[in-house]
């Protein structure tokens, strides 16, 4: 029965779930079981227990604790609403005991098996294995794409995990370890006499094992699979072409902080939940986001980073866009994995997100918009989709970043309306994310300019003539040109809007009250204004 954490159950729970208002005292015992409590039960023996206090809330809970501390767990489970707990938070704090404050309208079913699946796992071996091989297969395949190579992962003991698919291109050792799911034996002595493994044992770094065409084998490119000091596998790559890129050590690099961390995954046989994307609870708020830094292991002290990747319309419309964007994440995992190997990367309202924890704040955003452009350059060219990406402002530390999300989301959406394939941060789309708040403002409220409303509702010809004019900048002749008319006809439709509603075009605070109408206007009328 496998020790755990609070953190480890509540990263699990649904987004909302329960919420951890007093975390345990260091010296807490780790969870090993699990108990329900009923308010009537006598003191049971409750050490080493994640507790479910059921049948009470609030203040109705005190006897029952008091009983329970007796024998005090490392964390209980309460319903009710954190004013009517302060009496019951001391209680804890005093005990050394952690308190999991669960919504009153939360079940305690699904909290129970979802406790269950983390202190006493049923056995998820064979899905969990599944999914491995999976996961594996999708970063080989995505390896080889960016490096232009054949991908084969193993374990310590050379059993063959996954490789790329494969092609006329490969050698007779790269045949023999896919048929027979291990490397031959003569050719591991081989690799062991020319000193790749005594190498690759030496250093974290990629290895270079040179063609040797009288034994068959071209050349290699391989790297070490570390946990620790402890190896747990190797991936190599065989070149298939005219040679390496001289990017083929960065993309592998990443690819091994992405395999390891699955194979880690694996082996400390994690319960299926926590395939869950980490992404959406780390932008939830600072509780759900310490907890996930607490399970996942991720450095939360530091400046931290929110990079949004999209797709095209016309690629999230295509036959394959969910192929495309499970291949888009995978790209960007290895990337982000190569640039910080605390990098998280999930799925995050339709888009691609990567959370960077524990930057330096100094020189972290030009770096951060260099991983983006790498990203989408070799989406464009190796997954053939044309995406754009959004580099948000730095957060304070992990905890803080939900507040910067929704300006990452407002920059994304000035990114997607701009020309396809850019990168861009804060700095490129500021007044335009300015602009599109006040806008979604304006939106919200039913109050309207009542004279301009009308003329534009009642007169299609004069709206469209001052919307040119407002995309013209004011200038007359541009806007003339642009509609085929002459300009003393434009001269004379502005200046009638002008006297018809009040409003002086030339001052910037009715301007402003103008383009807001307009825009609205245009938008319901053919969806192509800005938004």
């Amino acid at each position: 029965m496998a020790a755990v954490t609070v953190d480890d159950i509540l990263s699990d729970l649904p987004l909302g779930f329960a919420s951890l208002i007093l975390r345990p005292a260091p010296s807490a015992a780790a969870i090993e079981r699990f108990l329900i409590v009923d308010a009537d039960d006598e003191a049971p023996a409750a050490a080493g227990a994640f507790v479910l206090l059921i049948g009470v809330r609030g203040r109705s809970a005190l006897p029952a604790l008091r009983r329970l501390l007796k024998d005090p767990p490392p964390v209980v489970a309460l319903k009710g609403n954190r004013e009517d707990l302060a009496e019951a938070e001391e209680l804890l704090r005093a005990a050394g005991s952690g308190l999991l404050l669960v919504d009153p309208a939360a079940d305690w079913d699904r909290l129970l098996s979802i406790a269950q699946d983390r202190i006493q796992p049923r056995s998820y071996q064979s899905e969990v294995l599944t999914l491995l091989e999976e996961d594996l297969f999708a970063i080989a395949q995505t390896t080889a794409r960016l490096t232009s190579s054949h991908v084969l992962i193993e374990d310590a003991a050379n059993k063959v995990l996954a490789y790329s698919t494969v092609t006329n291109d490969i050698d007779e050792l790269r045949k023999a370890s896919i048929l027979s799911r291990r490397g031959p034996r003569k050719y591991e002595l081989l690799l062991k006499d020319l000193g790749a493994y005594r190498e690759l044992h030496r250093t974290r770094q990629p290895v270079r094992v040179p063609a040797r065409p009288q034994d068959g084998l071209r050349e290699r490119v391989a790297i070490a699979l570390f946990a620790g000091e402890r190896i747990m596998g190797y991936i190599w790559l065989q070149e298939t072409g005219d040679g390496f890129g001289p990017d083929v050590e960065y993309v592998l690099t990443g690819s091994a902080a992405r395999v390891s961390a699955e194979l880690i995954r694996y082996r400390n046989q994690q319960s299926v939940h926590m395939r869950e994307d980490r992404v959406a609870r780390i932008l939830s708020g600072p509780a759900e986001a310490a907890a996930s830094a607490h399970s996942g292991k991720i450095p939360s002290e530091r400046p931290a980073a929110l990079l949004l990747i999209g797709m095209s319309d016309a690629d999230s419309r295509a036959d394959d866009a969910a192929l495309k964007h499970g291949e888009l994440a995978n790209l960007a995992s290895i990337h982000a994995a190569a640039y910080k190997a605390s990098a998280v990367v999930g799925q995050f309202n339709g888009d691609t997100a990567i959370i960077m924890p524990d930057l330096q704040s100094g020189t972290a955003e030009a770096g951060l918009r260099s991983l983006a452009e790498a990203v989408v350059k070799d989406a464009r060219k190796h997954l053939g989709i044309t995406p754009f990406a959004a580099v948000g402002p730095l957060a304070q530390d992990l905890l803080s970043l939900h507040r910067v999300t929704g300006i990452t989301e407002a920059l994304l959406a000035c990114v997607r309306d701009a020309t396809p394939g850019t990168v861009a941060g804060v700095d490129d789309f500021e007044a335009e994310i300015l602009y599109r708040e006040a806008a979604r403002n304006f939106h919200g409220s039913s109050f309207r300019h009542r004279s301009l409303a009308a003329l534009l509702q009642e007169d299609a010809e004069l709206a469209g003539t001052l919307r040119a004019y407002f995309d013209a900048c004011f200038d007359v002749s541009e806007c003339a040109k642009n509609m085929n008319l002459h300009k003393n006809t434009v001269y004379y439709r502005v200046a009638k809007a002008a006297r018809v509603t009040g409003l002086d075009f030339g001052n910037p605070r009715d301007s402003l009250v103008a383009l807001l109408h307009i825009q609205e206007w245009a938008a319901s009328n053919d969806n192509s204004g800005r938004k």
